[in-house]
Formats: structure tokens, sequence, C-alpha cells
């Protein structure tokens, strides 16, 4: 507690640092890293016993215990929302039928994603019963998130954090994360992502894992979690048990695996083992058939696999949240509804029914309730989901007040350094990576120069060196890139940027050389998804390659594309676009910073 009371009191110094803006003076005193410890105590220490709300008769299970059934099932119904829709619902949360909602990415500042989650409780209280919604957020980080999302400062991909290896910065880094989401009105992230990706063609989850070690995994994965429960929001592991080995999106089909129970065992499963082991409080279920285990149904429909594996063979006892049973993966075959009933009847606790019509949603699951459904399954579901509201303080009456929490200096602090750990160099040139080449003065022989004109090139070189950075990337990123070049601005270089297309044209490979005909250095950043590279972007940075310049080959996002570019001579590897990535890159190719990063997958 000690330790989490001086970071709490360091978030509010810099929170008023960062509303000062004459005072240009750093933070004299470094924050403290929060100790990473047994999830068992950090539950204990961050969620006590709440004072009883004046509304609600005596205690909350003399409140569930007057719940209906219909009232009972509503707590189940997840849907999902953002700020120019959520209007369509307040009917819905109003008469009591939506236990949660899930905050949908959007354009938004953080006092417009307050005040919606601010709104959606104002309807809530005036439900029946008056019970809160859980909010919900979709916060990974990389491929999941960008920078502008909700207001909330671009997080690092989990890739990002395994190559720093840094468990004791993550979880303060997620600590200061949850602090940022529970002051406005957010109660579970659903994050992170334990999968091990030891499928280079995965389509989907590729920088979100933490990589293909699972040591790593677990590791990294307790780390966060712990920070994010220590800050008093509900983590979520998914997708169990363990999305890292597909080559199809379940967004859009029905993954089918065939693995070993070997394989499963000592590479999937001890990840979740050790989440669950150290308190994560949420799981959330993977639209995949493990053939194995369960070759009729997806892991959200399957009792052997949320019964008799995680909650009898792994021990879980917490929440069982189904991934959005909108995605193929779910409705292959059948309709939502059909997916609710079945992933119910599995043992999921809280369904995900994105943005469908809860009325229609909850009208067609009553029906089922007694034939399909047993009372008991959502009794069951119902008490876990309304005791977690009543652990998280959502009864608290002030839980809906206070300002937005400014905690972005204390998060770049962390994720600065993270960012900085992370950053890999897979393939170096001596004078090439750190660059010193052509700052010596040395010249080329074929011009024969005199010691006078040697050391006039010399000086010309030191004072005026250029760079020209060419990368291949989405327009969302267009903010976050052009930070690479200021510390070679500070240095004194020329510099000449160019965000190519991320399926380039001729014109822009006709840019790029001409920004590459005279620079002394060259950039050129790749950004692929997964593994499987965007045919017209591998081709012109083939071409690229070719030209006779000190080129550093820069893997933005997907390190897996390292791999279709061996001609490349110098490499580095990022793990994701933010600002802070960019500028940690560019200090380690002038010498500047060291790099320590480490790979945390097998190319």
């Amino acid at each position: 507690m000690k330790r989490l009371s001086l970071l709490l009191a360091l978030l509010f110094t810099l929170s008023a640092y960062a509303k000062n803006p004459g005072n240009n003076t750093p933070p004299t005193q470094k924050p403290k890293a929060i100790k990473v410890q047994s999830q068992s105590e950090a539950i204990k220490e961050n969620f006590p016993p709440k004072a009883a709300n004046p509304e609600i008769p005596n205690e909350p299970q003399t409140l569930f215990d007057t719940l209906t059934m219909q009232e009972k099932l509503a707590q189940t119904i997840v849907i999902a929302t953002d700020i120019d829709n959520a209007d369509k619902y307040k009917d819905a949360i109003q008469k009591g039928l939506v236990g949660g909602v899930l905050i949908q990415w959007g354009n938004y500042s953080l006092p417009q994603t307050k005040k919606l989650i601010d709104k959606l409780q104002s309807w809530a209280k005036k439900s029946p019963h008056k019970i809160p919604l859980l909010i919900s957020i979709d916060y990974e980080g990389g491929t999941v998130y960008t920078p502008v999302t909700l207001g909330f400062p671009y997080l690092p991909t989990n890739m990002m954090l395994a190559a720093s290896q840094n468990t004791e910065d993550t979880a303060t880094l997620f600590y200061i994360v949850a602090t940022e989401l529970k002051n406005v009105g957010v109660h579970i992230n659903f994050a992170p992502v334990v999968d091990v990706n030891i499928n280079p063609a995965n389509p989907i989850i590729g920088v979100r894992s933490f990589g293909s070690d699972t040591k790593v995994v677990g590791d990294m994965g307790s780390a966060l979690i712990d920070g994010l429960q220590k800050g008093g929001i509900m983590a979520v592991a998914k997708h169990f048990p363990g999305h890292g080995e597909t080559v199809i999106d379940s967004h859009l089909d029905l993954p089918r695996l065939n693995m070993t129970k070997e394989e499963f065992y000592t590479t999937h499963v001890p990840p979740f083992k050790q989440a669950i082991d150290n308190g994560v409080m949420g799981i959330m279920t993977a639209h995949i058939v493990y053939d194995f285990i369960d070759p009729q149904n997806p892991a959200t429909f399957s009792p052997k696999i949320l019964n008799d594996l995680l909650k009898d063979e792994l021990g879980f006892k917490g929440l069982v949240i189904s991934d959005s049973l909108d995605m193929a993966g779910a409705t292959k075959g059948s309709s939502l509804i059909e997916a609710a009933t079945k992933a119910l009847n599995a043992g999921v606790d809280m369904i995900l029914t994105s943005k469908r019509d809860p009325k229609l949603t909850h009208k067609q699951l009553m029906q089922k309730i007694g034939a399909e459904i047993s009372e008991d399954r959502i009794n069951e579901a119902a008490k876990k989901i309304f005791d977690l509201k009543v652990k998280l303080g959502l009864f608290d009456e002030d839980v809906y007040h206070g300002d937005v929490f400014d905690t972005i200096k204390a998060f770049d602090i962390y994720a600065g350094k993270i960012a900085e750990e992370a950053v890999t160099v897979v393939r170096s040139q001596p004078g090439v990576l750190p660059y010193t080449k052509n700052l010596t003065g040395e010249a080329s022989p074929q011009l024969q120069l005199t010691q006078e004109a040697t050391k006039s090139v010399e000086i010309k070189k030191k004072d005026n060196p250029k760079l020209c950075s060419v990368f291949f990337s989405p327009s969302r990123f267009a903010d976050q890139l052009p930070i690479i070049n200021a510390p070679f601005l500070e240095k004194g270089w020329e510099v000449e940027h160019y965000n190519a297309h991320l399926r380039p044209k001729e014109i822009d490979i006709r840019r790029a050389k001409e920004c590459m005909s005279n620079a002394d250095l060259v950039i050129l950043g790749s950004l692929q998804w997964a593994d499987k590279p965007i045919p017209s972007q591998k081709r012109a940075i083939e071409q690229l390659l070719k030209e006779d310049k000190d080129i550093i080959f820069l893997s933005l996002m997907s390190p897996y594309d390292i791999k279709f570019y061996p001609q490349a001579k110098n490499v580095i590897a990022i793990y994701g676009v933010n600002k802070l990535s960019a500028h940690a890159t560019a200090e380690i190719i002038l010498g500047n910073k060291e790099a320590k990063g480490k790979l945390p997958i097998k190319l």
C-alpha cells in the first residue's frame, strides 16, 4: 500500500504539472514502480467493503433477491455503443434490460467519453432497481486501438511490452492506465491478450500478443493484469483457450484447430493458468473449434472447455465473457440469439451482443428460459455479475462524480521508457547503425581529393547531413511518425519526410526515390498487420532497397515482415507506431541511446 500511495501522490503532482503550462521543470523524483504481487493481495487492497447506498435496500444481497428473472437475464446482456448512436438504447437501459455497455472506438476527447458514460449511467439510475451498468472498453494498443480513440493515451502494443521484458514498469504503466479509465467511469478493460502467437500467418492476433514464448506471454500478461486490477479496473484475459495458432480471423469465419494435447497444454494453456493463479477477474472465450477437445462446438459454446477445463481443471472462479457474438465465428450456421443461448448454456456469464436491439435480444432470450436455458444458469450468471458490481464499487454514491484525472505525464514517463527499451536492432552494419559513417568525412577514393578538399567535405558533411524518411503507413499514424525526425533536426540534419500510401502506387515509388537521391541516410518504414505482406508495398520496398544508399529498414508494426526482406542490411523492429517509439528509434539510430529490445517471436 505504501508504494501505491506514493504513486498516487505522484500522479496528483504530475497532474498539476501537466495543467500548468508555465512550469517546464520535470518532476524531481522519479515515480516508483509498484511491486508485482499476487492478485489476491491486490484485490483485497483495492476493493474494500463499500458503504451501503441508502437508496438500496439494506444489503446488496437483499436487492439481488428482489430481482425478477427478466431483470436477472438483463444483467448478462452487454451492448456496444458510441457517442453517435447511444440515444437509441436509452429506453432499453431505463427499462433495466441491459447489464453492461461496451464503449466502442471513436474520435472523441476524454471529457466527451466521460459525458457519454455519465449519460448511460443516468439512464440506468432511472431503471426499476437503479442498478448501474458495467462499462467496458477494448483498450489493447496497436492494431486494435488508434491514437485518437476516446481520448485515452496511445498504448504500447503487447509485443512492444514483451520486447522490453520489463514487468515492473508494465505493471506501473497499467496502474496509471487504470486510474484514467476509472476516473471516466470505465470498470472493465477487455485486456490483456494472452494468446501465444506461434503461427506467423495468424491474421488477427499478431502484435496483440506478447509473442511466441509461452513464459514471456504469461509473465507480461500477469504484470498487465496486476497493474489494471490494483488500479481498480477488472482485467480480462483473452481469447481462451488460445487464438495464437489460427490462420483464420474469427471475425470472418470459424477457425478449427487440431493440435496435440501436449502442444495445447505446454504452449497455450499456461498463460491463462498463470493469469488465473494471479487472480484475473475475467476471461473471454474464443470462437474457435478445438477438435481434440470438442469437435462439435467452438470454445464459446463448449461446456467441455468452459466448465470441465476452465472452471474445474484450471480453477477459474471469475466472470466468463463471450467474444462478440456478432462475429462469423459465433453466428456461422446460426443466429445471434442461438449463439447467445448456446454460450449461456456452456457457462458464459456475460454475452456481448454488439449493436443488436437489446429489447429484442431480451425478449427472444426470455422465451428460451425454462425451455433451452435453465433458470439456475441465469441465476448463477446474474449473481456473479451483480457481485462484481458490488466489488467494483458501482453502488457508491459518488462513483460517477469528479473531474477527469489527467495522468498523461506519468503515462509518458513509463510508456516512453518501455518504448525505448523495446526498440530491437535485428541486423546492423558498422557505421550505419548507429549512424556515423558519413559524418567522418571519409571521401570516396575516386575523387582523389587534396587534404584541404577532404577537410572541406568533412565540414560540410558534419554541418549538413541529410535524412530521407519514407514510411508506408495508414494516415491515422501521420501525426506519430514525423517525431522520428526531431532528434535529427536537433543535430542539424536536413530532413525530408514522406508518408507514402499503405498500398503504394508508382507515384509513391517515384517520390521516394527522389527523396533518397541525395540523402546520406534513408529510413524506410514498413507497416504490415500480420505475416502476409501487402503485395504493392512489398514490391515498392524491394525496389527501394536496391538503391545504392545507406538504408535502415524499420518494421513499424508486425515484426514478421522482416523475413520478407533478407536483403535489408540494417533492420530495426519497434512493434507499433507512436510518438514515443518513433523518438526512441531516432535516438538509437543516432547513437544517443543503446538498443536493448529482444525479439519476442521467432522469424
